[in-house]
């Protein structure tokens, strides 16, 4: 695929994990934000922001502090830049009994402690940012 031209690509589940959680890192976004499992293959495009996960199975996680059932597919995939994820595909959360897609993610700049989650359907919810922190 074109997108993946020039990409830096990690495979193995430890090395996967250490490059996703580094981008967050690297790009100012919660260490919690990607609760991945059995991660096959993670890929990093430095001139456009594409970034791409395969993980082997469908990972569901509950952030506790705010109560969210969020869904992460086998194959996650978007352009991260400073504080944000755009074209997000792959990641769902749980809101009533819709699932709908979560398509932009985006931490407050100046910081203020807040992360917005945008659905294709306009729906934008804000939650703190310590709830996607690393272990929750």
């Amino acid at each position: 695929m074109a997108e993946k031209e020039g990409a830096i690509v990690k495979k193995g589940h430890e090395e996967c994990l250490q490059m996703a959680i580094s981008l967050l890192e690297e790009f100012g976004l919660p260490m919690g934000l990607l609760p991945l499992a059995d991660v096959i293959e993670v890929g990093f495009v430095k001139n456009t922001g594409y970034m791409w996960i395969l993980q082997t199975k469908k990972v569901e996680h509950k952030f506790k502090i705010i109560s969210k059932l969020v869904s992460y597919d086998t194959e996650i995939n978007g352009f991260i830049e400073k504080k944000k994820i755009k074209k997000l595909k792959g990641v769902k959360a749980k809101e009533l009994m819709l699932w709908p897609p979560v398509n932009e993610i985006s931490v407050d700049d100046p910081p203020s402690g807040k992360i917005q989650f945008k659905s294709l359907a306009g729906i934008t919810k804000t939650f703190p940012v310590e709830a996607f922190a690393a272990g929750q």
